[in-house]
């Protein structure tokens, strides 16, 4: 554990420790019905590091409600407007991001159209079960298996 760090209190100049937290996160599982695609779950190939295809998903601002930053992420991510379904689950563990200690809560939501990569998306696709690519960004494998092995 990290020694404790300490901040002042704005309105009182009182001591306040400054915790290490994990960081909130959504993860939108789209099932999509493309024209120009087919049907599947739509992956971004992200622009950033880890340079990987993934879920698309982002962080949560402060202010915000995972399902109102599910819409945003996907939207921006993406460039469709997804209807969501349910919350699908959450992930903990400390290690599913290489970066930092990040939660997420991941969606599954549906869209038609053709989605195009945008904000953090350098490429887009839409995948049946078969057809996901091996090795994607952070635990997404592991959510992707799961998903399909709970979807009926």
């Amino acid at each position: 554990m990290s020694p404790e760090r300490y901040m002042r209190c704005p309105e009182c100049d009182g001591k306040v420790i400054l915790y290490k937290n994990p960081i909130p996160t959504v993860d939108i599982i789209i099932d999509c019905k493309s024209k120009s695609m087919g049907k599947g779950i739509v992956l971004i190939l992200r622009k950033n590091v880890p340079r990987k295809w993934a879920i698309p998903g982002g962080f949560l601002d402060y202010g915000e409600s995972v399902e109102d930053c599910a819409v945003r992420e996907a939207k921006e991510e993406t460039c469709l407007d997804v209807e969501l379904i349910k919350q699908f689950h959450v992930y903990s563990d400390p290690s599913r991001d290489p970066r930092k200690h990040t939660i997420t809560v991941v969606f599954i939501a549906k869209a038609e159209g053709d989605p195009y990569p945008d904000d953090d998306a350098e490429d887009i696709g839409i995948f049946t079960k078969d057809s996901v690519p091996e090795g994607l960004a952070f635990d997404h494998n592991r959510i992707i298996e799961d998903y399909f092995s709970k979807k009926y």
